[in-house]
């Protein structure tokens, strides 16, 4: 699989009690392109419909917190 990672991260709770090993890339394994996640050593390959409903989901969430514009 030909990937570019983009994100590589423990993520922790603000409470410190959890966290999860996040990584998050760009896939040409299958014939459409498209975005990995990975999280605690589960992959998924999402179609671009997905993928595009995760991102335009983030996207969202970082505008609502001012994270973005």
């Amino acid at each position: 699989m030909a990937a570019t990672m983009y994100f590589d991260e423990t993520l922790k709770d603000q409470g410190d009690k959890n966290s999860i090993d996040v990584e998050i890339g760009h896939s040409s394994f299958y014939s459409e392109d498209s975005i990995y996640i990975n999280v605690d050593g589960k992959l998924v390959i999402m179609d671009r419909a997905q993928a595009k409903r995760l991102v335009e989901a983030i996207v969202s969430v970082g505008q609502y917190h001012d994270f973005i514009k």
